[in-house]
């Protein structure tokens, strides 16, 4: 790397560091180094990683210098561990001169040791039966919001709008109204008459042959 490149990424290694914070090392490599065991050129947070301005080459680096540089690719953000157990957010960025050839690499290194620590326990908390239905259950504000949104399952349940349903598919809704305990509900056999387009008479009718079904 060239004098202004240095600079350049010297620069933009600060930057990077100021906006992310001390969690975030910032690191540039020189590639045509003469001495690879003080390839680092530039370098922000380096308690990160324990590294300083002038140490030596990453197993990147050292990769980089004997890889065929077509094959060369910037790595998106995977997962690298310091020595002292920190866990990293790593990403990887070759800096290319005007033939395209590799002559730095621009490092960014997250400590997300505490997130991932963090992020497992409130895994934990947040758990739920494994029987739960995958979607949250809604809480109403009140008992007529209670049976539409039972009257909306209903639907889910079959598949369907209740104006498209068949006799049977009438008799599997309201079935399952009746498990989820709807026409406990005040009022709860006029509304659902007027949901599905029956008649009382016919409500009721579907109701007895839900319950025969469900063998009570």
């Amino acid at each position: 790397m060239n004098a202004q490149q240095i600079e350049f990424y010297r620069s933009l290694a600060h930057g990077l560091a100021l906006q992310f914070g001390p969690n975030c090392e910032v690191v540039v490599h020189d590639l045509e180094a003469e001495n690879l065991d003080h390839s680092i050129v530039a370098i922000e947070n380096g308690h990160v990683s324990g590294r300083a301005l002038g140490d030596g080459a990453s197993h990147i680096v050292l990769e980089a210098i004997h890889t065929d540089p077509a094959a060369l690719h910037d790595r998106a953000p995977y997962l690298t561990k310091t020595t002292d157990g920190k866990l990293l957010k790593s990403t990887t960025i070759f800096i290319r001169d005007d033939a395209g050839r590799a002559v730095g690499v621009l490092a960014i290194n997250y400590d997300i040791t505490l997130m991932s620590a963090f992020e497992t326990v409130l895994a934990l908390f947040t758990a739920t039966d494994q029987n739960a239905p995958s979607e949250p259950e809604p809480i109403t504000r009140n008992i007529g919001d209670l049976l539409e949104d039972l009257l909306k399952e209903s639907e889910q349940v079959v598949g369907k709008p209740a104006s498209l349903m068949t006799k049977e598919e009438r008799v599997r809704a309201i079935g399952y109204l009746d498990r989820r305990g709807a026409f406990l509900i005040s009022k709860s056999s006029e509304r659902a008459c007027e949901f599905f387009g029956i008649s009382k008479y016919s409500f009721y009718a579907y109701l007895n042959e839900a319950k025969a079904e469900d063998g009570e």
